[in-house]
């Protein structure tokens, strides 16, 4: 593996090299970098930056003697100056932090949202689930990017921004709301006809009676959770994660995931003088105490399923704290709307100019930036993984070593994850890797439309401009980054699938 690694990191490092090279060479013949300096009417102030704009960029040196100080400079660390004189490399960092604020955030959860919901639909092929989800999947991954981006400014930023001053649900809103929901329900569970009808029935009434509440009560307005849907809310989560990690055959799993969401709980109403004000360093002293003590949950119950109890108790807990969480935030949402005039959905920037406030509302104010341009990247890439995932789960799933697994008595969850996600988890790993290092490169076309200062904002900034530098200061990254995450799929390989190996 080792020198595998090393033949890999000299092939890449050349293929970068001559990737740069033709970049470079590229971007420097595309126009003139002085064509905005011919219209000022000062003819010495205009020769004057004609002058210095020549010096910054070299343009009385041949490209290849350019591109050559170019790379002398990277080998030092130095990506140069831009056309303006600014550095690049301080440019560099500030873009960078903005798209991986943005596009990680929707990478990651098209990943575990798409393959969770792959695997699922796999699992009920040819049931009113799998078919609603691949129309919509086919629907998601058909709409152009742009457009669904004007569309969630439209509508879900500029038109729920002005429904949030008299947060009322209409009745039409409220029934269609709960008829779609009951469908989803109902595609969901399946079952006989019976089943059916009733999953269609509670589904549409309780869908129906949950958003009259809310309009009633005007929760929109100061939302918030309240201990006891946090207490429901928490033995939920810990009943869920039971049955996906271990099923319900034993009771000792079950026990400790309820009581490490119970002790979550216990925390939660004792935890306004900690939680009223935190920094980040005590929010993750925090979770990782939570994870401790839920492991520890699971380890003195779990008995003879110990393996089982302790997944089930750390996920519970998780969840548990995840809910903590968002109670406070939706506390402290009244107090942020105030201060952003009751826009706290942004569709422009990722933060609010000169904006002042405790952990929560600085949150907030980061949340109400993200959410267009994630619920934008997201829906076409959620779109990919769950048809990659079902794609690869059912080829999985009729293998001889999972009919034998089953033949040997396993429970159903452990042949699923143990035998055939496992080795599902090959064709969706390469295609993590190309999405992740894509991404980093800056989705151009959202940020450019939601205004975000980014990877994808430096590099059509710099094709505009004629300017060699943030070209190939993105280019370094998003090349880098792909080389790095294709080897580490390489190594992945080996690990998910015993029988791969690098000779």
């Amino acid at each position: 593996m080792t020198v595998f690694i090393i033949r890999r990191l000299v092939v890449s490092v050349i293929t970068l090299l001559a990737a740069t090279f033709l970049v470079y060479v590229g971007t420097a013949i595309s126009g003139d970098p002085l064509q905005d300096l011919y219209g000022i009417a000062d003819q010495n102030e205009a020769e004057q930056q004609q002058a210095e704009r020549r010096r910054i960029l070299q343009l009385d040196t041949p490209i290849p003697l350019r591109y050559l100080d170019w790379l002398g400079g990277l080998l030092r660390g130095d990506l140069g100056q831009n056309i303006r004189g600014q550095d690049v490399s301080a440019l560099l960092g500030s873009a960078m932090a903005a798209t991986l604020k943005m596009v990680v955030v929707a990478t990651v959860l098209a990943i575990v949202l798409g393959i969770t919901v792959g695997v699922i639909s796999a699992l009920r092929q040819y049931s009113g689930f799998d078919y609603s989800l691949t129309f919509a999947a086919f629907l998601f991954f058909s709409l152009p990017i742009f457009w669904v981006a004007v569309m969630l400014k439209q509508f879900a930023a500029l038109e729920f921004n002005n429904w949030l001053r008299e947060p009322t649900i209409p009745l039409p809103v409220i029934l269609g709301v709960a008829s779609v929901s009951a469908l989803a329900w109902t595609a969901t569970l399946g079952g006989d006809r019976q089943r059916r009808l009733t999953t269609l029935v509670l589904g549409f009434a309780l869908t129906a009676l949950l958003l009259l509440l809310l309009s009633t009560t005007r929760w929109f307005a100061d939302p918030g959770l309240g201990p006891l849907a946090v207490v429901l809310l928490a033995a939920g989560a810990a009943v869920g994660v039971t049955f996906v990690v271990a099923g319900f055959r034993y009771r000792r799993p079950l026990l400790a995931a309820l009581v490490a969401a119970a002790t979550g709980c216990v925390f939660y109403l004792f935890s306004e003088p900690v939680l009223a004000a935190p920094s980040f360093w005590v929010m993750l002293l925090l979770a990782v105490v939570a994870v401790g003590v839920s492991a520890g949950i699971g380890a003195a119950l779990g008995g003879l399923q110990r393996r089982q109890a302790v997944a089930a108790s750390v996920l519970s807990g998780v969840a548990t704290g995840s809910l903590i969480i968002l109670d406070y935030f939706l506390r402290a949402y009244e107090g942020y709307a105030r201060k952003v005039r009751d826009r706290p959905v942004s569709t422009v920037g990722s933060e609010t100019p000169n904006f002042a406030g405790n952990f929560w509302e600085v949150g907030l104010d980061s949340f109400g930036h993200l959410l267009l341009p994630t619920m934008a990247l997201l829906l076409v890439s959620f779109a990919v993984y769950t048809r990659y995932t079902r794609a690869s789960m059912l080829e999985v799933m009729n293998q001889d070593y999972v009919r034998t697994a089953r033949a040997k008595g396993l429970i159903e969850s452990t042949v699923v994850t143990k035998h055939a996600f496992r080795n599902a988890l090959i064709p969706v790993t390469t295609l993590m890797a190309f999405d992740f290092g894509a991404v980093i490169g800056g989705a151009v076309i959202t940020e450019t439309i939601f205004g975000w200062q980014g990877m994808g904002f430096m590099f059509i900034t710099g094709l505009n401009e004629v300017d060699p530098a943030p070209v190939m200061a993105f280019f370094l990254v998003a090349g880098g980054s792909i080389v790095v995450f294709n080897m580490l799929v390489d190594i992945a390989y080996a690990y998910l699938d015993p029988r791969i190996r690098v000779s």
